[in-house]
């Protein structure tokens, strides 16, 4: 009963999000199947585990939503200015609109190969999207592939030297550097880019086929002035400019000085730490100071300015909720015994030890939604009973982290709710292209450089 309840309720949750259920309610309906089947205290489950745990709805609600308010607001003031919609036309000009998927693929590589937040690529991105869009002609299903493609496969896992929380997790962890494995990192990271942009493509064109184009969401926010009233594209990137400048410009400071050689109370030292100290609150602050800057700059919203950035705040409520509702299921799951014997049989299993780790974390990730969450459970619990079989700690490093970003992005994935929100589909209508790029081609790819890892070392 408490294994099939556990297994079930994942089940549950990702078919209620393909159905088009709403997703707190589907997030709910599933933690309360697991804690009937799996005999958990029902008040300490709701009041605490879904809501206030490690991996708890507020707890996570908490931890992000200035990130998501500040993402927001410059996402809606960029938007509004015709800023977004100035920047994108200029790159039609340059690079063609057929190439809209390729211009927003790279673009979200770029931001988070630079250790911008994921969530903050999405609201960044999302407003110049849209007119890239609509001057291609390309169904929205694929700008989200493309979103997951730039933002969430190789420049997030894979790639050597990448600064997101994954890599840091899993350099601390096993006290590598974020560079190990490099060759597996480089060639994997290639192979997830090659398939992925080719699937994208080729479903661009069967979609011209087909004749499906671009239909934009109710609360999508496209510039329909003249052309000629947009700023010019060199003042419109300024705001965006000044948000990647804030972000990126402390890890590079810091990598090219010497730390120890600044005094001790100077403000260069005070604020270099700070920066890198503060994953959340650094970019939030990046992004509110850019929204500050595109008021100012952009007659468009110089004189509603605050009414704008409030539209915008409020425009980061329901992504907030819906993927903490998420990551709450995930915090009820973990405190299942089913759970705990599920990564025990893993490890005792007669797999070979790279195999059976890709599935322990693979399984940890899957059941909680979560490349972070599954990580995290999986270098405090199992990592070293697999350094103890004899796998090096650059191998580990590098295929635990690839792995965690496989089957953590089924349809209850956290990320993946919040960035079908913020660009108005459903499951129904984006999962598949979504699916095969953050799913299907991250496991493939992952199993591939298992097998080809005696080759590289």
């Amino acid at each position: 009963m408490e294994y099939a309840g556990l297994i079930g309720s994942v089940a549950l949750l990702i078919w209620l999000a393909l159905r088009g259920v709403n997703i707190i309610l589907a997030s709910l309906i599933s933690s309360l199947v697991v804690i009937l089947t799996n005999g958990l205290p029902l008040a300490a489950s709701l009041s605490e585990y879904y809501v206030f745990g490690p991996l708890g709805a507020f707890t996570f609600a908490g931890k992000f939503f200035l990130l998501f308010a500040a993402g927001a607001i410059f996402g809606r003031v960029m938007g509004d200015s015709h800023a977004a919609s100035s920047i994108a036309m200029a790159l039609v000009r340059r690079l063609g609109a057929h190439r809209a998927l390729w211009i927003t693929t790279l673009a979200c590589a770029l931001l988070t190969y630079g250790g911008v937040v994921a969530f903050v690529v999405i609201f960044a991105i999302y407003p110049l999207g849209l007119k890239l869009l609509q001057e291609a002609d390309i169904p929205k299903r694929l700008f989200c592939g493309a979103l997951a493609l730039g933002a969430g496969t190789f420049t997030l896992t894979t790639l050597p030297g990448t600064p997101s929380i994954h890599n840091v997790i899993s350099s601390v962890a096993l006290g590598t550097d974020l560079f190990a494995g490099f060759w597996i990192a480089t060639v994997g990271g290639a192979l997830m880019f090659i398939f992925g942009i080719w699937y994208l493509e080729r479903e661009r064109v069967l979609a011209v086929e087909r004749g499906e184009g671009f239909t934009p969401a109710p609360h999508d926010r496209i510039s329909c002035v003249d052309e000629r009233d947009y700023p010019h594209w060199l003042t419109a990137s300024l705001p965006l400019a000044l948000v990647l400048l804030f972000i990126i410009l402390p890890r590079v400071i810091s990598m090219s000085i010497d730390m120890a050689a600044l005094a001790e109370g100077s403000l260069l030292r005070a604020v270099l730490l700070f920066a890198n100290s503060q994953p959340i609150i650094w970019p939030s602050i990046a992004l509110l100071a850019g929204s500050v800057v595109a008021a100012v700059l952009f007659p468009a919203i110089q004189r509603e300015a605050m009414k704008v950035m409030g539209h915008g705040t409020q425009d980061s409520i329901m992504p907030l909720i819906n993927t903490a509702a998420v990551i709450g299921f995930g915090g009820v799951v973990t405190h299942t015994a089913g759970f705990v014997d599920f990564t025990s049989f893993m490890l005792n299993s007669a797999l070979p030890p790279l195999l059976s780790m890709f599935a322990s974390i693979s399984l940890v990730s899957a059941i909680t939604g979560s490349a972070t969450g599954g990580l995290q459970i999986f270098m405090q619990t199992l990592a070293p009973s697999y350094l103890e079989m004899g796998i090096e700690p650059q191998v580990l490093h590098r295929i635990a982290t690839m792995a965690s970003g496989g089957f953590d992005s089924l349809p209850h994935c956290g990320a993946i709710v919040a960035m079908l929100t913020i660009t108005g589909l459903t499951h129904k209508e984006a999962y598949r292209d979504v699916g095969v790029i953050t799913v299907v081609i991250p496991v493939g790819v992952t199993l591939g450089m298992i097998a080809l890892i005696p080759l590289l070392g």
